[in-house]
């Protein structure tokens, strides 16, 4: 049976993302609403994709019993939150790039410059799925667990997590480490299903 954790911010977490580019503007949008994250581990994006469908989009963590071993972890989106702890794992200031990501859902081609015109199009209303780069997984992974309380001490003074405590994110932190060891453990990717 998939393992499954949830994990909930306290206090709600603030989002500012900055030195935005334009083609990040939607993506800043959909974070200051607030988004639900889940975090899982799978072989690959096909099969991914094969839940999703069977879904209607939903998250994999949300069935009975969840399809894929993964963590709740609400408002850590990949690109600004996640990549904040991974700067704060390495040591480095956060940059747009720092954590790769490869879209696996919606599975309708990406809108062009102009952004979608619909606002059905599942580009603009989720849910979207994204494939981390295995250097992400490996950089968690690798986290001895003696030096995360440092680690997330570092996280939590991340403007974007303003008014975050340790104690907060520390659960959160371990629990999206442990994901990872056993994503690289079984030789499988991570994944993130975000929703507004």
């Amino acid at each position: 049976m998939p393992n499954i954790v949830s994990v909930d911010l306290v206090p709600p977490v603030l989002w500012a993302v900055p030195d935005l580019l334009p083609a990040d503007e939607l993506e800043a949008e959909r974070k200051a609403m607030g988004v639900l994250t889940d975090y899982f581990r799978a072989v690959d994006a096909a099969s991914v994709v094969e839940v999703l469908e069977r879904a209607d989009g939903g998250s994999p963590l949300g069935a009975e019993p969840p399809v894929f071993d993964g963590v709740e972890a609400k408002r850590v989106d990949p690109t600004v939150v996640l990549a904040m702890l991974i700067a704060a794992i390495r040591q480095v200031q956060w940059r747009v790039d720092l954590v790769k990501e490869t879209t696996v859902w919606p599975t309708s081609p990406a809108p062009g410059p102009d952004s979608p015109g619909d606002e059905d199009d599942p580009w603009v209303t989720g849910p979207w799925v994204s494939e981390l780069n295995p250097l992400v997984r490996d950089t968690l992974a690798a986290v001895r667990d003696s030096e995360l309380p440092t680690i997330v001490a570092r996280w939590v003074q991340a403007e974007e997590l303003h008014g975050a405590r340790v104690e907060d994110m520390q659960p959160v932190a371990e629990e999206i480490v442990l994901l990872t060891r056993r994503a690289r453990e079984a030789g499988e990717q991570l994944y993130c299903w975000m929703c507004l």
